[in-house]
């Protein structure tokens, strides 16, 4: 078990929650995930690092309240235990010196490019951070990816703020005007990144995706994360989590994402 040691709700149904968990905050690097249990009758949920300590000891998560166990993490505070907190997992995101690099982050996300921009920032590249929700009350941490960006462009659906619209939109209007990116960068929801994947497909840009949406297991066991990549089968817990957008067959992963929803709605009636 592991101790939280801080939890708050940064943005409605968006909470960032922070554990005691030394040996992982050791061993974190950018892009890695943890898999989280609540409590003992809970799912496996995987999660993306979006922040770590290695001095104190400490390691951040971002989740969305959504279904039942992310439900059962929300109702935990300070003090609690998180039933099994495992990691870092997965092979960490590829850092090296790219040039103009584009991090889009939406709900989840947001706190997913966080760690990945700090980085790539070390590394010496110009860091352009998309950080995309509904409305402007359901953003976070503008301050933080403030800190590791160059330039910061907001996306809202309702235009509360910044560009009206998703990020993919606004991205995909920055290529058609001339806007040049090295290396683009997509975490978040499987629909939004297989947009940015699509928006930035004819302009030949390498595009990396984080595959967590698909996993269920996390060790390769169960193979419900299986994706293809490239013609060849990958599991995106273990071979990832980041693929080039590019290169996914997303017809497969998008006609799979409500796979298990009848399921979910029943264990959220128990």
């Amino acid at each position: 078990m592991v101790k939280i040691k801080e939890k708050t709700e940064i943005a409605p149904n968006i909470h960032s929650c922070t554990v005691e968990a030394p040996d992982i905050a050791r061993k974190a690097l950018p892009g890695q995930f943890v898999i989280i249990i609540p409590d003992e009758y809970s799912e496996r949920t995987p999660m993306t690092i979006a922040d770590w300590d290695a001095e104190k000891g400490t390691v951040t998560f971002i989740f969305l309240e959504i279904g039942a166990s992310t439900q059962k993490l929300a109702e935990l505070k300070q003090g609690d235990d998180l039933y099994s907190f495992t990691g870092p997992l997965g092979k960490p995101m590829e850092i090296e010196k790219f040039g103009t690099v584009a991090l889009i982050g939406g709900c989840y996300g947001i706190g997913g490019i966080y760690p990945v921009a700090r980085a790539l920032k070390q590394a010496g590249n110009k860091i352009i951070c998309f950080s995309e929700a509904r409305a402007k009350f359901l953003l976070y941490w503008n301050e933080k990816l403030e800190e590791v960006s160059d330039e910061i462009r907001y996306s809202t659906v309702d235009g509360s703020l910044g560009f009206k619209g998703h990020a993919y939109d606004d991205i995909e209007e920055n290529l058609k005007t001339g806007k040049k990116f090295d290396r683009i960068i997509a975490i978040g929801c499987t629909y939004m990144m297989y947009r940015v994947s699509e928006a930035s497909r004819p302009f030949g840009i390498k595009t990396i995706v984080s595959m967590n949406t698909v996993m269920i297991d996390g060790t390769g066991m169960c193979g419900a994360c299986r994706l293809v990549v490239g013609g060849e089968t990958k599991f995106a817990c273990v071979d990832g989590p980041h693929f080039e957008g590019h290169k996914i067959d997303w017809n497969i992963i998008l006609s799979r994402r409500k796979a298990y929803l009848d399921e979910e709605i029943i264990s959220q009636e128990r």
